[in-house]
């Protein structure tokens, strides 16, 4: 009850005209930046956060944090709409997102990302409300042993619930480790993979490997099929949003398995990224039409949708309770409360109540108001597809070579986009899988740190990762989930070999 009455005092202060209008403006701009390539939610933040210095930290909170919600829902739409994720957790909702769109069904898939992100977010911030303390506790139980568990569960689980080729996707994803490992060595400061350009010092930036792997590889594609002079269908009708609706309660299991996920890996802090591949390949693994998915499953964008933003939004429990933020943007944030005056941890509860409150009400609002925004927009953005492909790749290429250019300001950035870019045809020539490749990129450094730093707190023994039942039970499910495709393989054949020779002796 306490919470409770502390809640509404929240939605008192964010129920001002100058907080409303801040609240609303927060979405617009967000959504502008997630549908950017090469933008992002962290560098949106960042880059307005000098312009709040003036601002009450109430009211400036309460801006960059809808901003930050604005980014999480535009993300889906480029990644819907043209195969070109705007943020780096929208990579997953590609795979669905985009077929469906490709089949006059993106008003549908806009609708569903969109929903199931209000979802994510939703139950996030409930667990927010009232789990806090208990929340921040668990996360403390979480060191190098703990966070490399999660990124090998991660790795793993691509393994044994992918329906192509294991050897593909063990393939992809060794090349995906290998463009990781290219520049600093982050714990001895040695350079690795650079062969004397300095410029590859900085390794291979996420943003610029996604917008060439499927952005540019898309465009080689259509290139190579012809261009088309006409637009695709795109014709929305008023009542798709109510139509679209009435399906997404059939997906209750697999919306609350994602915001699981979601809200475990944001609290952890595994991230956004890795929560939605992992909700999508367990949706893909355990769906009844887990073989539909990637040819414009509904509930191929649902997953990572929802699993994505419930791992955004809890990211910021941990950075209010133990100043420790769970995301690149939980980062930014942390860096004004800093600047502020505000200390984050246990006693901001107490001392600043008006400020945390405020954010959680925020919280509630911002979700909400983003709704209404983009699905008031979901004609708008799916209407662009009407524009004849001849015209719109241009614009595409040149967005894409923007949003390169401007993460490091470096020209070299945009050629390495076109060069991912033909290793995206190729694979998608050859019938590679992308996902793997893209996850390795993503998450192969900080794997490496954190088992490198378990390393070296257990001298070299590999017994870490079974010291408590946290990780050990972790590492065991992810190395179940590496031999699985070997496992069912070895179930299948005895059954063949039993249901031969029973043939066998009833011939007989």
């Amino acid at each position: 009850m306490a919470e409770l009455g502390l809640l509404f005092h929240g939605f008192a202060v964010v129920l001002t005209p100058f907080n409303t209008m801040l609240m609303l403006l927060g979405i617009v701009l967000g959504v502008l930046i997630g549908v950017l390539p090469g933008l992002g939610g962290a560098n949106g933040v960042a880059i307005l956060l000098p312009l709040t210095f003036s601002m009450p930290p109430t009211s400036a909170i309460i801006l960059l944090s809808c901003i930050y919600w604005g980014a999480l829902f535009g993300g889906a739409i480029t990644s819907v709409l043209f195969n070109i994720p705007g943020e780096p957790w929208s990579v997953a909702t590609t795979f669905d997102g985009y077929p469906m769109a490709q089949q006059g069904r993106a008003g549908e898939a806009l609708t569903a990302a969109f929903t199931s992100s209000f979802v994510g977010a939703f139950f996030a911030v409930l667990m927010i409300t009232f789990l806090a303390p208990l929340v921040a506790k668990f996360a403390l139980e979480f060191g190098p042993p703990e966070f490399f568990a999660v990124y090998l569960l991660t790795f793993c689980s691509f393994v044994g619930m992918g329906k192509g080729s294991p050897m593909k996707i063990l393939a992809s994803m060794m090349l995906g480790f290998m463009l990781a490992a290219v520049g600093m060595d982050t714990v001895t400061g040695q350079l690795r993979l650079t062969f004397g350009f300095t410029d590859l010092m900085r390794g291979f930036d996420f943003l610029i490997v996604v917008i060439g792997l499927f952005g540019i590889g898309e465009i080689l594609l259509s290139m190579e099929e012809g261009l088309s002079f006409s637009g695709k269908a795109a014709r929305i009708d008023p009542t798709v949003v109510w139509q679209t609706w009435k399906k997404l309660p059939a997906y209750w299991v697999t919306s609350l398995r994602s915001t699981l996920i979601g809200i475990w890996m944001g609290i952890t802090p595994g991230g956004a990224t890795p929560a939605s591949f992992m909700s999508y390949g367990m949706a893909k693994r355990m769906s009844p039409r887990g073989a539909a998915f990637g040819k414009g499953e509904i509930e191929g964008v649902i997953a990572p949708e929802t699993a994505a933003h419930a791992a955004g939004t809890s990211a910021l429990l941990p950075m209010l309770a133990l100043g420790i933020p769970g995301s690149p943007t939980a980062a930014v944030l942390l860096g004004g409360l800093l600047i502020w005056g505000l200390q984050p941890g246990p006693l901001l509860f107490v001392e600043k109540p008006d400020f945390v409150w405020g954010l959680i009400a925020s919280m509630y609002l911002g979700n909400v108001a983003g709704l209404i925004v983009v699905l008031t927009s979901v004609p708008l953005f799916a209407a662009i597809l009407r524009v004849p492909f001849a015209i719109i790749a241009p614009v595409i290429i040149a967005v894409c070579a923007i949003g390169a250019y401007t993460v490091h300001n470096a020209i070299l950035d945009v050629w390495f986009m076109v060069g991912f870019g033909v290793i995206g045809y190729l694979f998608k020539k050859l019938d590679y899988p992308l996902a793997p490749l893209v996850l390795a990129v993503v998450l192969g450094d900080r794997a490496e740190d954190s088992f490198r730093q378990s390393m070296l707190l257990s001298q070299g023994s590999l017994g870490i990762l079974w010291s408590n039942w946290l990780v050990g039970s972790i590492t065991t499910l992810a190395l179940l989930l590496l031999v699985w495709p070997l496992l069912a393989g070895g179930v299948r054949r005895l059954k063949s070999l039993a249901g031969g020779s029973s043939a066998a002796a009833r011939g007989g």
